[in-house]
């Protein structure tokens, strides 16, 4: 049964990464594209030719813009989607609770809460060139994030007691409370008109990208998970 739950998945995750791959092309590439000429801007201003240079030697091999680009966003878009899915799949089987085309897309939007929207609250989708703390740190407020909405969603859905819904709220609202990580500084040359379309685009995005997760995985579940019938 594992086996075929784990190729629900990644059918799922897969053709959901497809899509959003796609939106991401349209939408949210011509914005990194457009950020990335003030970070160059930024840093041939204030470290000049020769630091530049060096910085993109350590960087390593990058993908060129063009087919190279959309390639490798493609690919890793449909492992994100993917490993997503899987998570979701696990997820449903630890609650006791069968995703199926009736209730994928609920559960996909959920999943969309729990790791985007509400990390998103702290730690908005960012460009290139903006400023940014510490990447461990952040890592972990995200976890943190994620893994106590998650919990917070799981006793509202699945539990009626008056203690699970107040443990909920304080579950979803604990991460806040501490609030995420703040970079040192704030000064970047990127406008903040493209700062704030990439965010909203972005978690307009992942908002259809997970309730395809959830709906093709509902799907593929159906298809290839089959419950045993009752005798």
């Amino acid at each position: 049964m594992i086996g075929r739950v784990l190729l629900a998945a990644l059918l799922a995750g897969i053709a959901a990464g497809l899509i959003m791959a796609s939106i991401q092309h349209v939408r949210l590439t011509p914005l990194i594209l457009a950020a990335e000429q003030f970070e160059t801007a930024g840093h041939a201003h204030s470290e000049g030719e020769a630091t530049t240079e060096h910085a993109h030697d350590v960087e390593g091999w990058m993908p060129e813009d063009g087919w190279q680009r959309t390639l490798s966003t493609t690919a890793t878009v449909m492992m994100t989607g993917a490993g997503y899915a899987i998570i979701l799949a696990g997820v449903s089987l630890l609650a006791g609770a069968t995703i199926n085309r009736r209730n994928g897309v609920v559960w996909g939007l959920c999943g969309f809460l729990a790791a985007s929207l509400a990390p998103a609250a702290g730690l908005p989708p960012e460009l290139p060139g903006m400023p940014a703390a510490d990447v461990t740190a952040r890592q972990l407020w995200w976890l943190f994030t994620t893994a106590a909405t998650g919990a917070g969603l799981y006793l509202i859905a699945l539990r009626r007691e008056t203690w699970a819904i107040f443990a909920a709220v304080a579950l979803i609202a604990l991460p806040h409370i501490f609030g995420a990580p703040t970079a040192a500084t704030h000064e970047t040359a990127v406008p903040a008109g493209l700062a704030a379309a990439f965010a909203s685009n972005a978690i307009a995005a992942n908002a259809v990208f997970w309730a395809f997760i959830g709906l093709f995985l509902g799907l593929a579940m159906e298809k290839f998970v089959k419950e045993p019938s009752p005798t």
